[in-house]
């Protein structure tokens, strides 16, 4: 059984990292076989297995140090890690219907910080989407929100970031067999589709400031406008266009992205407590080589750059 709690809410959209047209072409021949399990899971049966080691074998914190965090010492005492994010994203957070384990990078980060404060990789999920995360950390649902959750100024007002944990950008989503569009140039004069509330509507005002897009609440309507011909490109993080492509080949990611978004670990800003043990952790993790093995288990099965954590703040 997995250690999650899982609660029935609904979808979120479906995350991943990619890179350029002909890396994310190589990296989507080498998913498109196997059994649906494995796609499903973003690894085969023996990277899912050595994901699984890769938790049960991280480190468990010191009792001194998690007692000098009144955040952590609360999550310890609850046993569980409550958790914002998603089960519902390839490379990054996904539920393995076969064994009711979430397993991708940002659901490793998860277990493993459960680990460490608690000594077991507990943890609860509550489903977030981009208009809710905020509020769930503000009103105290969850502990952390991990969900490909771009570190902005505005958000930052509200929230603390730990981090950045990972380094994504906004990019270009086409149907396979579109080759009019393959960098941001080219979509001066098109129908763009992106994400109400996303960063990749600031990246279009910034690279093309002509372009008017067609905004949608979320991943999948995005996706199904494009499909339906209702724009020419959907723009948004890289990593999140890259999980709908590793299971849909009638969609490519093309180009190099165009902006940089840092992901960060979002928690409360009633005090630094929670940002600072949780900084202090990731570079832990870092310096023992935890967090490369993890990519190296999810999102590096597709993407072989990128494959060291960005600077964390101070």
């Amino acid at each position: 059984m997995s250690d999650a709690i899982l609660p029935s809410f609904g979808r979120r959209k479906a995350l991943g990292y990619g890179l350029g047209a002909l890396g994310v072409a190589v990296g989507l021949s080498a998913c498109s076989g196997g059994k649906t399990s494995e796609k499903l899971s973003g690894g085969s049966s023996s990277s899912n297995n050595a994901f699984d080691d890769l938790i049960a074998n991280g480190e468990t914190g010191d009792a001194s140090v998690i007692s000098a965090s009144a955040w952590a010492s609360k999550i310890k005492s609850a046993g569980t890690l409550r958790w914002g994010g998603t089960d519902a994203g390839p490379l990054f957070s996904l539920l393995d219907p076969t064994t009711g384990k979430i397993r991708g990078f940002d659901a490793g980060i998860v277990q493993l910080l459960a680990k460490y404060i608690i000594g077991e990789p507990k943890f609860a999920l509550t489903q977030t989407t981009v208009d809710t995360r905020e509020t769930l950390i503000q009103n105290g649902s969850v502990d952390v929100v991990v969900a490909t959750y771009s570190i902005t100024p505005e958000r930052a007002k509200k929230v603390n970031f730990a981090g950045p944990y990972y380094a994504s950008g906004t990019a270009i989503m086409v149907m396979a067999d579109n080759n009019d569009i393959t960098k941001v140039e080219d979509l001066v004069g098109k129908k763009v589709i992106t994400e109400s509330n996303s960063t990749a509507i600031l990246a279009l005002q910034q690279k093309v400031p002509s372009v008017k897009p067609i905004l949608f609440t979320e991943n999948a309507q995005c996706v199904a406008a494009l499909k339906q011909g209702r724009g020419d490109a959907f723009v948004l993080d890289q990593s999140i266009l890259l999980s709908t492509a590793v299971k849909d080949n009638t969609v490519k990611v093309v180009g190099e992205p165009f902006s940089t978004d840092d992901y960060g670990i979002g928690c409360t800003r009633e005090s630094d407590d929670a940002k600072n043990f949780i900084n202090a952790w990731l570079k832990k993790m870092e310096a023992a080589g935890t967090w490369k093995k993890l990519h190296d288990l999810t999102v590096g099965t597709v993407l072989k750059s990128n494959s060291q954590p960005p600077a964390i703040a101070s």
